[in-house]
């Protein structure tokens, strides 16, 4: 099935796949915990291009409600990150992840 604009399923998948790559690169190449976190949340938007694509090829609307639950999922994710990133720059006064070790004992 091709859109109006000539653009195919592969079109589609492959913008997918190029956006999840960065933001795959993003997540393992850097150390500022707000650069990660914008990286995630590009492979989520990744996730729901393909999710959308692949449901708008088939005819079937459950793509969308699979995007829909990934959004939310995604909008929980930078509450808690977000509110995490705050306690931990007024706790620490640095978001670089290599500088942070909470965890240790």
């Amino acid at each position: 099935m091709e859109s109006t604009l000539g653009f195919t399923l592969s079109w589609y998948l492959g913008l997918s796949a190029i956006l999840f790559v960065i933001g795959m690169l993003g997540v393992l190449l850097r150390r500022n915990a707000v650069v990660i976190f914008m990286s995630v949340e590009l492979m989520l938007n990744a996730a729901n291009l393909a999710l959308l694509a692949i449901g708008q090829t088939i005819g079937d609307p459950t793509g969308q409600i699979m995007a829909f639950f990934v959004m939310a999922v995604a909008a929980g994710e930078v509450a808690v990150g977000l509110a995490i990133l705050i306690a931990l720059y007024r706790h620490r006064l640095t978001v670089n992840v290599d500088e942070v070790h909470l965890l240790r004992w």
